[in-house]
């Protein structure tokens, strides 16, 4: 196979041209659509590899490498439909960054507000409300909470009914809470993909998904049954109403690790 150099030069020249105006584009529509690190580092690698393999005329290396990364353009859309539809309506619309506070934490009365949680929870449970509740711990939830419904709002029992009544839009879907404060609700997480032999629901998969990959604790409440259970670690734990005020209070003290089944 010949060198790229043993071709007119105005030829690479123009195909060097060519490709960073391709790949250009192609990190415009990432930085617009997600904010995550790890496809950067991917895009970045894929970029070293595409110059090396076009440098040395490696034509079938460089068709690969520009296949994936438009394949990992594709996915990084399809995770992120609402910012990739924004940007495909409005490609120069500047990023407007959620006003939700993760800085200085305000101080609260804990017990007073686990005492509304429990409220909310057994209320749900008496009605027989579907829900699922979301408590951030010290891993941010932020890429999710972006893909929901922003609220910022004191969490209050009477605020959760609301949402989670069948009538609104916003019950299809997770509540997040930070601190005291509801930061979004509407929020849909990745199903787990353990396979159990009770048969789940969405939203206890969900609870289960979120719980794989952050240390955030989950509250679900089931529609059918009125069951309380408990999302942490990748487990489910169900609890009666007696014991809920417990058990959350452990869960979500810092110092409290749960324990898995052997």
């Amino acid at each position: 196979m010949e060198f790229i150099w043993n071709t007119a030069y105005y030829n690479w020249i123009i195909d060097l041209v060519i490709v960073l105006i391709v790949y250009g584009l192609m990190l415009f529509s990432l930085i617009k659509t997600s904010r995550r690190v790890v496809p950067f580092i991917v895009f970045s690698i894929s970029f070293f590899l595409a110059i090396l393999s076009f440098i040395f005329n490696l034509q079938y290396s460089f068709i690969l490498i520009i296949a994936m990364t438009v394949v990992l353009l594709v996915l990084i859309g399809y995770a992120n439909i609402g910012d990739f539809s924004s940007f495909l309506s409005n490609p120069f619309k500047k990023i407007k960054t959620r006003n939700v506070k993760f800085g200085v934490e305000k101080i609260f009365d804990s017990q007073s507000f686990y005492k509304q949680v429990e409220s909310s929870i057994l209320d749900l449970s008496k009605t027989r409300t579907g829900a699922i509740i979301t408590f951030e711990k010290n891993q941010s939830l932020r890429n999710f909470i972006k893909n929901g419904i922003e609220v910022n709002a004191p969490f209050t029992p009477e605020l959760i009914s609301t949402i989670f009544y069948e009538g609104t839009r916003l019950h299809d879907g997770a509540v997040i809470v930070h601190g005291n404060q509801i930061v979004a609700a509407a929020v849909f997480f990745n199903l787990t993909t353990q396979p159990f032999a009770v048969k789940y629901g969405s939203r206890h998969r969900a609870a289960i998904g979120i719980s794989e990959v952050s240390d955030a604790i989950t509250v679900v409440v089931s529609e059918e049954t009125g069951r309380i259970s408990f999302a942490v670690n990748g487990q489910l734990e169900p609890v009666d109403s007696e014991s809920f005020l417990k058990v959350f209070e452990n869960y979500m003290s810092e110092s409290f690790t749960p324990e898995h089944d052997e």
